[in-house]
């Protein structure tokens, strides 16, 4: 064990929590605050919440063992007296975590660490309440910090390398990742990240270039954020968001001062726990997530709510104040963001951050000049993915030309382009042969996880190539479509999933393409028919068996033989997305990559069960299904979900 005694003086909503956490670990706690009716509530919470992890397992000891190990008392004499490791979690007040500390400073050991829990307060000012500041730390935990992976261990400008070691190898200890965070800078390492997004995220707002429905929208839905900006100061609570805002602005942080946010401050509307804030609410301390609705997002805001965030990292990182691992993974632990903000640079292009850096630099906000760091990478051509080096380096997209397709692996995505942009894209026997061949070699490539098929030019493909059709017999006609429906047949019951990216016309046998596929993502310019009736036939590639299943409203298509736009193909059901053109192949490689994340066996277990039990009665479906499921729980996917569950962990699925 790393300490005999721990103490965490504060029993709020931070300090219960630190307390559980650390007695679970094993560790005897003493846990203090001011009265015993405080103290009493945070032992209910603890009892509470150690009751729920072990109904689901998550414990091996007893309630009542792990609770044996927390004692707690208002005297704060007998709570410090010897400790080996003082975790402060009281107000956000320097003066009163100063008064801590000192006491902390006379009754501790002679060799223990102080910790401040502080989200925002400088480390260096605390430890001057102490005659040791080169062992006091920050040490900031995340709530609930039973559940929040993160914990953030902060450098005052005296902290010892012994303290940081103990104190990083503390919260490894407790089963936490911790982050190192070298500065003693306002609001450290996450806040300094989120209050950027927030930040000008309102300045978009009073500067009416965009709504707060906008904002959240974009974030969600394009970010994919768990919560929109605003939301989430609704969430922790608007008081608490302008405290932080204030305590850092106080410190140095230069920031755009956000009305919105004060005001509401001031009118005492502080989001959930009122009712009302950003947004209203059915009643105090009552949350239930306002509508916002997905055709309010817009793409192009994405960029210029990230790039200030982006320009901290790169001053973190150039100063050294952490590593590019450590900014990424206090993203998505700390935030819950799918991705850390370097890596969000190297997708967007750290060229296009500086450019978004320099409009915003040029309205005003002096205080985000691009950082150095970015200019340089910029002149060095590091600008992220698009030429596989940025703030991480990429492995080298695999291209391969056939004589009519292009294949680009990207792993885990292999893009397959229909290549014929003379002829639309028109599929003739070569084309169908060289995709067949592609599609048996990709399912064969374990680094592959999801294909997507999508054309060259202005067309996704606008059908079979009518050349072809000169001196058909019937019999050969019947052998044309047979081909074509055998290589359908084969995308819509591949073992990987297949996405359709639809770049424009998309007819006759290409629609009966994108239809074999599991998604269909369109650009808002695309357009859909079955013009065969207008040459005296009939789709032959799938069309009159697809359409109806997909799309039953839209059937007219086959017998009008007109073009109908993506609007009306998204409401009738023929695709399941539509997007601006500009953002096509963006949000097409958002989908793969989410799917990429997902266990192989399962996804191509799910497509077999759903394209079998379409073509079968409902009873022989659920019966294909539930052997389905069954199967899978002999799979090594299935126990790595379970346990990343249960450890509050992204899973990784082999496909085993």
């Amino acid at each position: 064990m790393l300490f005999r005694k721990v103490s965490v003086i504060g029993a709020g909503s931070m300090g219960h929590g630190i307390a559980e956490l650390v007695a679970l670990a094993g560790y005897e706690v003493w846990l203090n605050d001011v009265s015993d009716e405080i103290l009493k509530r945070a032992l209910d919470r603890i009892r509470w919440s150690l009751s729920k992890l072990s109904e689901k397992g998550q414990i091996k000891e007893g309630v009542k063992e792990i609770l044996s190990r927390i004692k707690v008392t208002v005297n704060q004499e007998e709570a410090l007296r010897g400790s080996d490791l003082v975790i402060e979690a009281v107000l956000e007040d320097i003066n009163v975590k100063k008064k801590v500390f000192a006491k902390a400073d006379e009754l501790a050991s002679s060799e223990a660490i102080l910790a401040s829990n502080t989200s925002s307060l400088p480390i260096t000012e605390i430890a001057q309440a102490t005659k040791r500041p080169e062992r006091v730390i920050g040490m900031h935990f995340f709530n609930p910090p039973v559940l929040m992976p993160l914990v953030e261990i902060i450098r005052g400008e005296k902290s010892s390398e012994e303290s940081i070691k103990k104190a990083y190898d503390f919260a490894k200890a407790i089963g936490k990742e911790p982050v190192l965070v070298n500065k003693d800078l306002p609001g450290f390492l996450v806040n300094r990240i989120l209050t950027r997004v927030q930040d000008i995220a309102c300045y978009l707002v009073e500067k009416g270039k965009a709504s707060v429905i906008e904002i959240d929208a974009t974030s969600i839905y394009d970010l994919g954020f768990p919560m929109g900006v605003f939301l989430l100061a609704d969430y922790t609570g608007l008081d608490i968001a302008y405290s932080v805002f204030k305590a850092m602005s106080e410190r140095g942080f230069k920031a755009y001062d956000c009305k919105t946010i004060e005001s509401k401050y001031r009118e005492g509307n502080l989001g959930v726990k009122t009712g009302k804030g950003i947004y209203n609410y059915p009643a105090p301390g009552k949350y239930e997530r306002p509508k916002i609705p997905f055709d309010k997002l817009r793409r192009e805001i994405s960029i210029i709510l990230l790039s200030p965030a982006v320009n901290e990292a790169a001053m973190f990182l150039r100063e050294r104040i952490a590593t590019r691992e450590d900014i990424d993974k206090a993203c998505k632990l700390g935030l819950g963001w799918p991705k850390g903000i370097l890596e969000y640079a190297d997708e967007f292009g750290v060229d296009n951050v500086v450019k978004a850096l320099e409009s915003l630099w040029k309205e005003g906000l002096s205080y985000l000049a691009p950082d150095p760091l970015l200019i340089q990478m910029v002149k060095e051509g590091k600008i992220g993915k698009k030429v596989n080096s940025g703030f991480y380096d990429y492995e080298k997209e695999e291209e391969r030309k056939f004589s009519t397709i292009i294949v680009r692996i990207e792993k885990p995505i292999a893009w397959i382009t229909l290549n014929r942009p003379e002829r639309l894209n028109a599929i003739n026997d070569q084309l169908a042969k060289e995709l067949n061949s592609a599609l048996d070699e990709l399912e064969e490539r374990e680094e592959v996880r999801v294909i997507v098929i999508t054309g060259t030019g202005k067309a996704f493909s606008a059908g079979a190539d009518i050349t072809s059709f000169i001196g058909l017999t019937p019999v050969k006609g019947m052998m044309l479509s047979r081909r074509l429906q055998e290589l359908y047949n084969k995308i819509q019951f591949l073992t990987k999933p297949v996405i359709a990216s639809i770049n424009g016309y998309a007819l006759g046998g290409g629609l009966e393409l994108a239809m074999a596929c599991d998604i269909r993502i369109a650009s808002d310019k695309s357009q859909f028919g079955q013009p065969e009736i207008n040459l005296g036939i009939i789709p032959g590639a799938g069309g009159t068996q697809r359409l109806p299943r997909i799309a039953r409203k839209l059937t007219e298509i086959i017998y009008t033989g007109e073009m109908i736009d993506a609007k009306r193909a998204l409401e009738g059901g023929l695709v399941d997305r539509v997007v601006e053109h500009q953002y096509l192949e963006q949000e097409t490689r958002k989908i793969a990559m989410k799917l990429a994340e997902k266990p192989p066996l399962a996804i191509a277990a799910a497509k077999y069960a759903i394209n079998f039990g379409l073509n079968t009665d409902i009873w022989t479906g659920l019966a294909y299904e539930a052997s389905l499921f069954g199967i899978l729980f002999s799979t090594k996917d299935v126990i790595e979900g379970v346990s990343a569950f249960l450890e509050k962990r992204r899973p990784n699925f082999k496909g085993e």
